[in-house]
């Protein structure tokens, strides 16, 4: 089996796991149970992992918020600030191109009589493809504008979005700007000052750490940012959310984000080798494959390659390559028999979506297994080729 959806999970790291273990078997206490030893270890390991996660993103310690991972991160901030009775108004901007977890609660707010104004994005076949034009923010805002969420980094096609530019437009006409960070955090270089977000969600399964672990950066000054409370219980989190720490996760989070930091430079430029390797060999033998998404030497994930297939359906072809884990849309949306929706916001046809294929490199991924996968993507094409001409 060779895996090249990095996209929608990541391989936990060994040292990460390492990192772990001790807190499932030997440091178990309660975070929240400070009257004991157990508790109190349990309690300084989160907040040693606070403080490194919040480093990595260049944000204090106190502006970091657990949670189960980025669809409640988002939730939190994206609801948390349009349910607060004091917000400024009603109204809601994104982008067409977001993942469903943003997508889906902005949905929902507007069944309950909320404005919401999705975005529209440079066009497939533009050698900027899936690019969110600031101007477009500033031309959406108005005065009951609550708040702005475009994501750093898409998750099918891997553009990177002009965040700080955005940002700057936000901070001028005074409304918040959320950004899922999830895709971006751990490859590429982030620093919540530097884009001037807001709130900025992310994940730890992403970056080579455990599943069930996220995390929300909420702004704490100039200005400060509140939310209305999602989850209410033992007022964990600083009341912002509510539930027992999971201690292993947190810890495993800051191990992954640490590693992710130490290795970001030497990592994107191998992982840009192989990704340009393996699409100039797919477009020299298989006529009619093309690039889907902006151009790779532009502001593109370095791991990330989509692409369009000559007129075959892309789980066609998956189920002729069974040892070869790709996908063709986001996971979160696999249970959703309509093809990508971020493709089609390109302006893709609901059948040229269909013949698309995500491929997203990662840490543990090796030379020969790309050559390998390159090996029974082509064989699976040209078989299918074979069968419809024949």
């Amino acid at each position: 089996m060779i895996y090249l959806d990095n996209h929608a999970t990541t391989r936990v790291d060994p040292r990460v796991v390492e990192a772990m273990l001790p807190w499932f078997t030997e440091h178990y206490g309660n975070a929240g149970s400070v009257v004991h030893p157990f508790g109190e270890a349990a309690r300084d390991a989160v907040a040693a992992s606070r403080q490194t996660i919040a480093a990595a993103i260049d944000a204090d310690p106190e502006e970091i918020f657990f949670t189960s991972g980025a669809t409640e991160s988002n939730n939190l901030a994206i609801r948390g600030v349009a349910e607060r009775p004091k917000r400024r108004g009603d109204h809601l901007v994104s982008v067409a191109t977001e993942h469903r977890a943003v997508l889906d609660p902005l949905d929902r707010l507007a069944k309950r009589g909320y404005a919401v104004t999705l975005l529209d994005v440079e066009q497939d076949g533009s050698p900027l493809a899936g690019w969110l034009d600031p101007q477009q923010v500033s031309d959406a805002i108005t005065d009951q504008t609550c708040l702005v969420s475009v994501m750093l980094a898409n998750n099918e096609i891997g553009v990177i979005e002009p965040i700080a530019e955005i940002a700057r437009v936000c901070r001028e006409r005074g409304v918040l700007l959320h950004c899922d960070a999830t895709q971006a955090i751990g490859k590429i270089a982030v620093s919540v000052r530097e884009l001037g977000v807001d709130l900025m969600s992310f994940t730890a399964h992403k970056l080579y750490g455990p599943k069930g672990i996220g995390a929300l950066y909420v702004r704490r000054r100039d200005p400060i940012v509140r939310l209305e409370t999602q989850i209410s219980g033992g007022g964990q989190e600083r009341g912002r959310r509510s539930g027992t720490t999971n201690v292993p996760g947190v810890v495993g989070f800051a191990k992954a984000i640490e590693l992710c930091q130490a290795e970001l430079t030497s990592e994107s430029q191998r992982l840009r080798v192989l990704r340009d390797g393996l699409f100039e060999r797919l477009i020299a033998e298989v006529e009619g494959i093309r690039l889907v998404g902006p151009t790779l030497a532009g502001d593109r994930l370095a791991h990330n390659l989509n692409i369009a297939l000559p007129a075959l359906d892309g789980e066609t072809v998956m189920l002729r390559m069974p040892d070869v884990a790709v996908s063709s849309g986001a996971a979160c949306s696999a249970t959703d028999p309509e093809p990508s929706h971020v493709l089609r916001a390109l302006g893709m046809t609901p059948d040229q979506a269909r013949c698309t294929l995500r491929i997203g490199l990662g840490r543990f991924t090796t030379a020969e297994e790309v050559e390998q996968a390159a090996d029974r993507l082509i064989a699976a094409i040209g078989g299918l080729r074979g069968l419809s001409s024949s």
